[in-house]
């Protein structure tokens, strides 16, 4: 049975990767392996970050969001992968049959990954399909 990979951090509690996430369960596919990549946390300059804080909290992002694919029927393990996302997925790829990669992002302009071109990087280095799911904004308040 072939794996779908998942990379996220601050987007996995997300609706549209829930989304993506619920149609690809309806259409069969149920083993996923999430990787969660230690980054340093928003709003900070990437220059200077408690690593040990950042680990921390992608475990609980990652317990969660494991929790919930479990709960839909779905086969789900992850790991703690490095702060560059592309490295985090080639580690978790050895030895691993993926099928896809769908990786989540914030949404454009609030998003380090996409300023940082992962989703190129990423196509560069693997020889699997990686579909971006993006996050959207939140609505305006009027």
């Amino acid at each position: 049975m072939s794996t779908i990979l998942i990379v996220a951090n601050q987007t996995l509690p997300s609706a549209a990767l829930a989304a993506e996430v619920a149609r690809r369960i309806a259409s069969g596919e149920t083993a996923f392996h999430v990787v969660v990549p230690a980054t340093p946390p928003p709003g900070g300059s990437g220059f200077t970050w408690d690593e040990d804080a950042a680990r921390a909290e992608a475990e609980t992002r990652l317990t969660a969001f494991l929790e919930r694919l479990r709960g839909q029927g779905a086969t789900a393990e992850g790991e703690i992968g490095d702060r560059d996302p592309v490295a985090a997925v080639r580690d978790a790829i050895r030895g691993r049959e993926v099928s896809d990669v769908i990786l989540s992002t914030l949404p454009t302009g609030v998003s380090r990954w996409l300023r940082q071109d992962v989703p190129s990087r990423m196509r560069g280095a693997l020889t699997v399909p990686v579909l971006v799911v993006e996050e959207q904004p939140a609505p305006a308040a009027q």
